[in-house]
């Protein structure tokens, strides 16, 4: 059935929408949230919660019909253009760039990444305000600028310093020494926007910290406890309030003002929090590390080379602030709208998310000798992962606890809360168990020791690679089992188990024993003595681990029962130098890292190896070039004192040859020529004749002997 043109008329129109940078992290996220909006949206009431909501996923839901249409520019022009982005401003001139934005219905710009932004982005709005007599259609310009500009701001009563400043307060703001051309840039804009409102209308938002995709502020905080860094760094004593908001909420306020045109011109953009630094960094170390603080001066802060200046500056900013106009007056599906304490387990997701920082877990199976971990060790240099080995895990553990115990006998233990009793505890029923156990942890301990290090932040960060364990079907189905009681049932039947610690990827070697048996016996002396690589201690280790794993009962029948399926890996037809051959079969079955790469001191190690290595291969190079040049030129020495000699041998007999064949010749020549030719010449000389060769030719003819 053909559409009517009432049909059409009531479809939603597109805008389109400019904003600057749509490459970097504001910019990019802005974009990307504005794009899936439908223009005037936000003025209905909450029927669409649910789509506005799908937003947060990692999933892009489908462009609907009459969403904004995004117009963009890169600070990087050599990047791609994105998905989201409907078209690309790149301009040689400013000209250029302008009559881009006379086209664009809604004209955003961010100064709050990127200060060389300001100029353009008020001189883009003073282009526009000139033309004011020749548009035909109204404008709006929003600019996003930072709450920097209220930082030097003195309280609203000096007797209760926690009032917070809002809209209505904007007059009385002060910027920061560093922000004063932002706060320039905001008085420049909401005075160009009062001339002709119906033509040029003009908002600043004044934006909390944003955080949230990525991260960008706060993104050192969040890779360094990533990176398992011990303690969290906080600047100064931590107790300044920091008003933020989170990326997609400040999207939402801009399609909102967008939407709606608020009367009012300057706006605050923030969450309902009010916290405090010490607050942040303690939630992000609590959800991502450790959860320790280490309070540093400023003067060391500053010397750090993970942040900026001007990230510096903001974060040190101690600023109470209420978005009075946002809460009251618009319909925002917050994301977070209690702020990033409230809501660090959502954030903390996005953040690996949007960075793909996924952990990467594997197991590692075979017999004794197979090479278990000298494989395990290489693949977690690689993905930088941790190696978890039996023993190192009970050392470890039994360290840890016995850490604990001391502290539940020292006499002030005041804050205690009961774990230092419980590791003595512990403690001893494991002492006790090793002595009833030929020194050996009973599985019950040993299982606890693995579940407890497989669900500390540095192997749910990064990952892990299990080095040999767990060895029997019983042990599998313990530790992966499910912390509820209904749930570990369903996992000793195989339908369920941890999914935090499961192994994505099971590798199993495989070699015969009288392989390992001679890998073994071949090793030096220095590295078997000590372990149980003896020839004993081999072959009863062989026979304990052909016992447990039958073909009917093998731990390789727990993960194929769950879908975990083995790669299994001949180590007989590996010969190369540390299993090489086999680690980049198991490096193609694990696919790429799944972190941040190499750090750049790692990077500047990597190229200085390259250099090296290219030094060396073109000064081998360059010898072997030598070591051939100066061999073909002995050989074509040789070769020529060879010929020299042979030419030399050549002209001789020769030489000879001819003397052998001339003296029948001259033998006849001395017995019968020379004779008469001598007495012509004699006669010749007497005579004297006028023509001496023709006498001497006439004289042969005469006197010619007849030779028979």
């Amino acid at each position: 059935m053909a559409s009517t043109q009432e049909d059409v008329d009531l479809r939603p129109k597109s805008k389109r929408m400019f904003i600057n940078h749509v490459d970097q992290y504001q910019g990019r996220n802005l974009a990307q949230f504005l794009s899936r909006c439908v223009v005037g949206s936000s003025l209905e009431e909450q029927e669409e919660e649910d789509d506005a909501k799908s937003t947060d996923s990692s999933i892009i839901p489908t462009v609907k019909e009459g969403c904004y249409e995004i117009v963009g520019t890169l600070k990087d022009r050599g990047k791609p253009k994105p998905d989201f982005v409907k078209e690309l401003i790149l301009f040689e001139n400013k000209d250029q760039l302008y009559e881009q934005l006379v086209e664009c219905d809604v004209v955003v710009y961010d100064i709050t990444e990127d200060p060389d932004q300001i100029d353009e982005a008020v001189w883009a709005v003073s282009e526009l305000h000139s033309d004011l007599e020749k548009m035909e259609k109204s404008k709006m310009f929003i600019l996003i600028s930072s709450c920097m500009t209220w930082a030097k701001s003195k309280p609203l009563d000096p007797d209760d310093p926690e009032i917070p400043f809002t809209e209505d307060d904007y007059r009385r703001r002060k910027p920061h020494p560093n922000f004063k051309e932002h706060i320039s840039a905001e008085k420049t804009v909401i005075k160009l926007g009062k001339t002709n409102k119906a033509k040029l209308v003009t908002y600043v938002i004044c934006s909390g910290l944003t955080y949230g995709a990525e991260e960008n502020i706060f993104h050192f905080l969040f890779k360094s406890a990533w990176h398992n860094v011990q303690q969290l760094q906080c600047f100064g004593n931590g107790q300044n309030v920091i008003p933020t908001i989170h990326i997609k909420d400040l999207a939402g306020v801009i399609q909102n003002v967008a939407d709606s045109r608020p009367k009012v011109r300057y706006l605050i953009a923030k969450d309902d929090a009010q916290n405090t630094l010490e607050e942040i960094v303690k939630e992000v170390s609590t959800q991502l590390g450790t959860g320790r603080v280490k309070f540093i001066t400023k003067e060391e802060a500053l010397l750090s080379k993970d942040i900026e200046q001007a990230d510096f500056d903001m974060l040190l900013v101690n600023l109470r602030m209420d978005a009075v106009h946002v809460k009251e007056s618009m319909r925002i599906n917050w994301v977070a709208e209690g702020g990033i304490k409230e809501n660090i387990p959502l954030v903390t997701k996005e953040y690996k998310d949007a960075r793909a920082l996924q952990p990467l877990r594997a197991v590692i199976v075979g017999p004794p000798a197979s090479g278990k971990s000298t494989i395990a060790k290489q693949l977690c240099e690689h993905y930088k992962l941790h190696h978890i080995q039996i023993k190192k895990v009970i050392d470890d553990e039994i360290e840890i606890l016995e850490a604990k115990a001391k502290r539940a006998d020292a006499e002030d233990n005041e804050d205690d809360d009961g774990s230092a009793q419980e590791a003595q505890e512990l403690l001893e029923q494991i002492n006790e168990s090793r002595e009833q156990n030929n020194n050996r942890i009973e599985d019950q301990y040993v299982i606890k020791f693995f579940r407890d290090k497989l669900h500390s932040m540095p192997c749910q960060n990064q990952g892990f690679i299990l080095d040999g364990y767990p060895k029997t079907l019983e042990q599998a189905r313990d530790l992966f089992a499910t912390e509820d009681d209904e749930e570990a049932e369903e996992a000793a039947k195989g339908g369920n188990f941890d999914r935090t610690i499961m192994p994505e990827f099971v590798i199993q070697l495989d070699a015969n024993d009288d392989f390992l048996k001679a890998r073994v016996m071949n090793l030096p002396e220095s590295v078997v003595s000590g372990t149980h690589n003896t020839e004993k201690g081999l072959g009863s280790r062989l026979s304990e681990y052909r016992a447990i794993n039958t073909e009917d009962e093998t731990v390789l029948n727990y993960f194929d029962e769950l879908e975990f399926h083995p790669e299994k890996l001949d180590v007989t037809k590996d010969g190369s130098p540390m299993m090489k051959e086999t680690v980049e079969k198991v490096k193609k079955i694990m696919g790429a890292p799944r972190n941040y790469g190499p750090t750049p001191e790692e990077l500047e190690e990597m190229r200085r190896q390259e250099e090296e290595e290219r030094l060396k291969r073109e000064a081998e190079e360059k010898a072997e070039r030598e070591r051939r040049e100066a061999e073909e030129a002995a050989e074509r020495k040789k070769r020529q004192e060879e010929w020299s000699q042979r030419l030399s041998e050549v002209k001789r007999e020769e030489y000879e040859l001819l003397e052998a064949q001339s003296i029948p010749l001259r033998n006849f020549l001395m017995k019968h020529v020379m004779p008469t030719l001598t007495q012509g010449l004699i006669d010749c000389c007497k005579t004297r004749p006028e023509d001496p060769i023709d006498y001497i030719a006439e004289y042969l003819f005469q006197h010619n002997p007849q030779v028979d």
